[in-house]
């Protein structure tokens, strides 16, 4: 996937446990809203609570991580964090198993999980940085990307199936083995990881909690790619709740057509992800940032035109097509700006202050979009978040950075 440059063996097996661990988070999408549902009988209250604290909390409790972990050797972190989300997950069956399980057991298996989810991502980050040559780091990319499109087209199906036979519990149980493989896989890397090099002026810092932000926002070519991605993210998902509510709602579509109408554009993120290579190679890093940039932004505002039947059915195909496409092509690409861009002692504060206010923006969005359907319509506030996303591109980098940072140690 994702071209066919050859990374090496270390670069395989890291891959390896991406995918494995991907395919295992898919095929228990959902699963804990299903069994606050099914085997709970959690309320609506509870249900919403669950979806928003664990990833909320999750995230507090990653922010001091970040500066714990830059100087520490990444792989056994990843271990770490595998083994940590294995053993919280594999909490859930064995608890249903002997009759205890509680909705109290839920939420704090989920705010464990999404804190382990954020420091495994940062320390990948910078793991993947160190691991491959700069100019490999778009294609290792590619292929990550193009393997996450692909779980989230066959894992949500394969879930549905086998929560249908067996149960919710089951898809659970399945993605706690999918860490432990995945730990078994970065241990199967090998070699000796060198331990990352503190500098004076990294040293004074090292426990500072605020220094990823600080360093993305001081940072001319990270900071308006920083700010377009949480609004251009957050404005999609507060957006995707109320897709649902409209389609299994008032225009009367069945699950099942719910559930094609978001696993077949999958197949963009794969063209995507493919694409992005050859187009950089042949129009440059920048432009394709810009240009994808901008074209993913312009596709959501079509959703709040979906009627029932076919004809909505395929507009809601086209619409995730074409924003999986460009997605595809764009993500990658900014991953591996992100990395190149930032400091050898800086990457893993830096994903982390990421990918931590990228989950509390998509919370609050998410529930700032919960009220104003509330006050509006499902259709209103979706097309206000169409509206809002095609002034993202607005933010994205506007002139190509004149230098990558390599292996500056500047903040």
């Amino acid at each position: 996937m994702g071209g066919r440059r050859p990374l090496g063996r270390q670069f395989g097996w890291l891959w390896a446990a991406y995918a494995v661990s991907a395919i295992g988070t898919w095929l228990a999408f959902d699963a804990f809203r299903l069994i606050a549902i099914l085997v709970l009988h959690a309320g609506p209250a509870e249900v919403s609570m669950l979806a928003a604290v664990g990833p909320a909390v999750g995230a507090a409790v990653a922010v001091p991580l970040g500066p714990w972990m830059e100087f520490r050797r990444k792989r056994p972190v990843m271990v770490a964090m595998d083994l940590i989300r294995f053993a919280a997950l594999a909490s859930i069956p064995l608890a249903f198993a002997l009759g205890l399980l509680t909705f109290a057991q839920l939420v704090a298996v989920s705010v464990i999980a999404a804190a382990a989810d954020l420091t495994f991502n940062a320390a990948g980050g910078a793991h993947l940085k160190a691991l491959v040559r700069p100019e490999d780091l778009l294609v290792a990319n590619g292929r990550f990307e193009s393997t996450n499109w692909t779980a989230t087209a066959l894992g949500p199906p394969l879930g549905g199936a086998a929560i249908g036979l067996f149960g919710p519990v089951v898809t659970v149980a399945a993605d706690a083995v999918s860490y432990l493989l995945s730990a078994a896989g970065i241990r199967a890397i090998g070699g000796r990881e060198p331990r990352p090099v503190r500098t004076e002026a990294s040293r004074l810092r090292a426990g500072d909690l605020f220094e990823g932000w600080r360093y993305i926002l001081a940072h001319p070519a990270l900071r308006p790619l920083f700010f377009n991605t949480l609004l251009n993210n957050g404005l999609i998902m507060a957006a995707s709740p109320l897709l649902a509510v409209l389609m299994l709602g008032p225009l009367g579509f069945t699950p099942w057509q719910y559930g094609l109408a978001f696993a077949v554009p999958c197949v963009g993120g794969l063209v995507g992800s493919r694409l992005a290579r050859p187009l950089v190679a042949r129009l440059g890093q920048h432009k394709v940032l810009l240009t994808a940039g901008a074209l993913r932004a312009c596709w959501p505002l079509g959703l709040a035109f979906v009627r029932p039947g076919t004809s909505g059915l395929v507009l809601v195909m086209a619409v995730e097509l074409g924003l999986i496409t460009c997605s595809g092509v764009f993500n990658p690409v900014s991953a591996t700006y992100r990395l190149e861009q930032t400091a050898p002692d800086r990457v893993t504060r830096m994903l982390s202050a990421w990918s931590i206010s990228s989950k509390a923006t998509i919370a609050a969005m998410t529930a700032l979009w919960g009220l104003l359907a509330g006050i509006t319509s499902p259709r209103t506030a979706i097309a206000i978040a169409g509206l809002l996303l095609l002034t993202t591109p607005l933010l994205l980098p506007r002139h190509a950075p004149v230098a990558s940072v390599g292996m500056s140690a500047k903040a």
